[in-house]
């Protein structure tokens, strides 16, 4: 979601932009790129994608598992504050919108933190269930299709650790989530996937108006 924030007009949304989101030379470069190209609004904004690193410092987190990469950004983000022995595992399926995304990571000089797992991501979860010693992240970001949204929480919240951060992009919906009978397959996903995960109590949540809207869900 890289056009505003849900519920904000553009003159609020315009000033926010002027006092936050400062961005790398390469973060505003691929941004700049991808906005030209299909599906840009899938990309998080700039907002997001500061606030994601910002909870990259905040936690100290060194490994990290983003479920959607798309073109790159929200990654680049992540890894810009990662210290030097920091890893993210990046799944995503699209061969295309990844290769834009390593072409970044390389010229940011992050490329060697960032594992691209190409392929469905249920997969490649399963997979990292598969490991032993059980893989344990220290924040998980999801962004990708929404109805399989409560599969990757699940999976996502056994190979998190106590205390973790999960964060999960796209709960407002553009507003659908409002919806008294929604249509839609995934506003209907998403309705219940907010229900359910208000009353999880392995976790404690935080919903933020930010791009989207963005949860965050810490591990007790």
């Amino acid at each position: 979601m890289g056009k505003g924030i849900t519920g904000f007009d553009s003159s609020l949304y315009a000033y926010l932009q002027s006092i936050s989101a400062d961005e790398s030379f390469y973060l505003a470069q691929l941004r700049r790129e991808t906005a030209h190209l299909p599906g840009a609004p899938m990309q998080i904004s700039p907002e997001q994608a500061q606030f994601l690193g910002l909870l990259i410092s905040l936690t100290g987190a060194k490994q990290v598992l983003e479920i959607g990469v798309f073109r790159g950004y929200s990654a680049l983000a992540m890894a810009l504050q990662l210290p030097p022995d920091g890893q993210i595992i990046a799944c995503d399926q699209d061969p295309n919108a990844t290769a834009i995304a390593k072409e970044y990571w390389q010229k940011a000089g992050v490329a060697e933190k960032i594992s691209l797992r190409l392929g469905p991501a249920l997969a490649t979860l399963e997979q990292l269930t598969q490991n032993k010693p059980l893989p344990e992240f220290d924040l998980i970001f999801i962004d990708a299709d929404k109805r399989n949204y409560p599969r990757y929480y699940e999976i996502g919240l056994n190979l998190l650790r106590r205390g973790g951060l999960m964060v999960i992009d796209n709960v407002l919906w553009h507003g659908k989530v409002t919806e008294v009978d929604p249509q839609e397959a995934q506003t209907q996903v998403l309705q219940q996937f907010n229900r359910d995960l208000a009353q999880d109590e392995r976790v404690r949540i935080s919903v933020i108006p930010l791009g989207d809207g963005m949860t965050l869900a810490l591990k007790k």
